[in-house]
């Protein structure tokens, strides 16, 4: 099996079983080694419906990967769901949701976790319920639910999960194109992570790449094998970056973001030359990450991958070692003067 530094870095998107717009999805094959979806079984042959043209090439070039939660959803996921959504539950922090008349929307209950363990989730169901959340299956498959808690709960699987990944022999990295949804939930959450525990640090980076819709998937292909090197570069080291500043007082992270950014703009125009050269086209691509790293001396490993998945959430949680959750939020804007 290769070390962790070799294993292809997978983009694992989410809140939805798939992408918004298809051609933002050709940006992240320049940063990432293929994408991951987490697709329930029922779905899964209806994928290539949503957007036939970006899956067939997707799958061409063998870089699709479908991750079916009637597996990696299992029992120990199942708990970490249970577990989070009872601290947030009992905060309160749901409670105004439900004097929304907002319509609700489909979860399957595979990824709500009751193929892992069906009575721990059902509990959870019935509290959801209970707070007028969620409602009684209509097909056997899947829940009406408040789309907010929805969300909430696939953002947080898309941490939960990432070391689904090793049984994949690849690195799954969280990946959003929905770039109000974690600042949402924060809000509606209301929470902080505790001073000691480290600091949830989001931030804008320079725009990196064009938009490419009528770029055929095997040029890009190309291009990626040809620059791959400059692409992960960048992106890892943003995601160090932010690792690194949320382990800093206010006032070093601002000394330390003056220095580092210089660095990271450098690199960003780099890329925006390579892009432009290549396809004659102005930048208008760009990508935040917001992410956290911290070190807990209490606590057990199940503590530890739940505060993995709350940190974007801003929900304390303890562990026993260094931890950290992180997403990528990439997006395309009208118009750059580069």
């Amino acid at each position: 099996m290769p070390s962790q530094s070799q294993l292809p870095e997978l983009a694992f998107y989410y809140p939805n079983p798939i992408w918004m717009d298809g051609d933002w999805v050709k940006n992240l094959l320049l940063f990432f080694d293929g994408i991951a979806l987490l697709v329930p079984s029922y779905m899964k042959d209806r994928i290539e419906e949503f957007d036939p043209a970006i899956v067939n090439g997707l799958r061409e070039h063998n870089l699709l990967h479908i991750i079916e939660p009637e597996e990696a959803v299992d029992k120990p996921a199942s708990e970490t769901i249970a577990s989070m959504m009872t601290e947030i539950i009992v905060s309160g922090a749901l409670d105004i949701l439900a004097k929304d008349s907002t319509a609700f929307h489909e979860l399957s209950m595979s990824r709500l976790g009751y193929y892992g363990d069906e009575g721990l989730t059902h509990m959870i169901f019935e509290e959801l319920k209970k707070r007028g959340l969620a409602l009684d299956t209509k097909d056997g498959v899947s829940v009406p639910m408040h789309p907010l808690v929805r969300s909430l709960i696939l953002t947080l699987l898309s941490q939960i999960l990432r070391p689904f990944g090793q049984k994949m022999h690849a690195e799954l990295n969280p990946v959003t194109d929905r770039s109000q949804l974690v600042a949402a939930l924060v809000e509606m959450l209301n929470l902080r992570t505790s001073p000691t525990s480290g600091h949830v640090v989001s931030f804008d980076l320079a725009t990196v790449g064009v938009d490419l819709p009528s770029v055929p998937m095997n040029e890009i292909v190309s291009f990626r094998q040809e620059h791959k090197e400059m692409y992960s570069h960048y992106r890892l080291s943003v995601r160090q970056f932010a690792y690194e500043l949320s382990r800093m007082s206010k006032e070093e992270r601002y000394l330390a973001f003056e220095a580092r950014q210089a660095e990271l703009d450098r690199t960003a125009a780099d890329l925006r030359r390579l892009a432009r050269s290549t396809w004659k086209k102005a930048a208008s691509f760009a990508m935040t990450l917001a992410g956290a790293a911290w070190t807990f001396v209490t606590g057990d490993h199940l503590g530890a991958i739940l505060t993995a998945g709350g940190a974007l959430l801003g929900v304390e949680l303890s562990g026993n070692k260094d931890v950290g959750a992180y997403s990528y939020l990439f997006r395309a804007r009208e118009r750059y003067p580069y």
